[in-house]
């Protein structure tokens, strides 16, 4: 039986050295690792929660069965190879030397933060489980406990709020895409004009609050279901009347941060590794008007962007009055999300800025924006047929800002 020093609960509240240096236990490792290898006359148990089952086998029979002196022994080489996770990030970080972003190798020692009823559907297993010193980024406030399609749905709706950044906006998201998107001078009438921009998939979605819900705003959230709201910051009464009117929703107050740098997405050639961060933000003295600039319609142009950003690719959003009026999101066809995103804007999408994720590969997507009435592009450019792309931008008088950047999303 042994139980290591407590470095990961030490570098979680320092950085000096030396402390850490201290907290790092070099024995009980090596008790563990020999008694694991051993197991087949030894049993080693480094988990409080097992005591019991080994007493329990011990009084019953005097000895712990081989199958269970294994599953001990695989625990055991499970918390050495995590401890070690922990000492390599939390020391790297407090000399200064920590790993590349994307090392050879990858030392993860993920643990579980908590289980989950079940994963994207009942016959999958899931959880969820943090990076050694990782914290989740926000704090359940009320409501029943998060699923594994509610989380997927709450890192969207984190995304969203960092990219509205210091305004008072709203987003909807329903299955880890947006379908709606507004600022407004209140954050009530920035939730009300997220939800009308598809009122119908709004219902059992996620919402993302960038401000602090207040009561005006809690009582508009009340009135459609919702399953989760996630938010920098309750009015206490707003909470309060939530958590009496809503019992079952989840209230997540979130601290702007991150679990993790990385993105991991599991594959059947791999895990997939990638810098999770937000695309850099266009820069109106950085990129390339086509036509006509229209600074007028900046804050719209911006807005668009966004919501094409954090939706699923290929994405194209319309946006008119700080106010997403038409997504087109998942399609293989981009020429396809500009249609769905004018049908859904109605009469709406005449004088909208329109955002595209991803290039216009040719002219069709543009002149079907300009049968909708769009007047304003902003795209990332970089088609072989750009300048075909751009010559129909022109000819049909609509301005166009070309960003630079790309924000596939899948």
């Amino acid at each position: 039986v042994c139980n290591l020093y407590p470095f990961e609960e030490t570098a979680r509240t320092s950085r000096d050295v030396d402390e850490l240096i201290e907290n790092i236990d070099i024995g009980g490792v090596s008790l563990l690792r020999a008694a694991a290898k051993n197991y087949r006359h030894v049993t080693v148990l480094t988990d409080p929660g097992d005591y019991e089952e080994a007493i329990s086998e011990l009084r019953a029979g005097g000895d712990i069965s081989l199958p269970k002196r294994e599953r001990f022994a695989l625990k055991a080489f499970g918390m050495t190879a995590s401890y070690d996770s922990a000492i390599v990030d939390g020391l790297g970080d407090a000399t200064g030397h920590a790993l590349p972003l994307l090392p050879e190798k990858m030392p993860l020692g993920l643990t579980k933060k908590q289980d989950l009823r079940y994963g994207e559907n009942p016959h999958q297993q899931a959880g969820l489980y943090l990076l050694p010193l990782a914290e989740v980024p926000w704090e359940q406030l009320s409501g029943k406990p998060l699923s594994y399609n509610n989380l997927l749905d709450v890192d969207c709706a984190m995304r969203g709020c960092e990219l509205l950044g210091g305004s008072r906006g709203a987003i909807e998201i329903t299955h880890a895409t947006p379908s709606g998107m507004a600022c407004g001078e209140t954050q009530a009438e920035a939730y009300e004009k997220a939800v009308a921009c598809d009122p119908v998939s709004a219902f059992g979605g996620v919402v993302g609050i960038s401000q602090r819900v207040d009561m005006e705003t809690a009582l508009a959230i009340s009135k459609l279901f919702t399953e989760a709201v996630v938010a920098p910051e309750f009015d206490e009464d707003a909470l309060g009347f939530l958590q009496q009117n809503r019992p079952s929703l989840r209230l997540l107050r979130w601290n702007g941060g991150r679990a993790s740098a990385l993105q991991f997405t599991g594959t059947r050639s791999g895990v997939l590794v990638q810098e999770d961060s937000l695309p850099p933000l266009p820069d109106p003295d950085r990129g390339e008007w086509i036509g006509s600039p229209r600074p007028d319609l900046w804050e719209d142009l911006m807005l668009a962007w966004k919501a094409a950003a954090l939706s699923k690719s290929n994405a194209i959003s319309m946006v008119k009055d700080l106010e997403a009026v038409g997504i087109g999101r998942g399609f293989c066809s981009r020429l396809h999300a500009v249609e769905f995103a004018a049908a859904q804007a109605g009469e709406k999408s005449r004088g909208a800025s329109l955002g595209s994720d991803a290039f216009f590969p040719f002219p069709d997507g543009v002149e079907a924006a300009a049968r909708a009435g769009v007047a304003a592009i902003i795209q990332p450019g970089g088609s072989q047929r750009d300048s075909e792309v751009f010559l129909a931008a022109e000819k049909l008088g609509i301005s166009m800002f070309i960003s630079g950047s790309r924000t596939f999303r899948h």
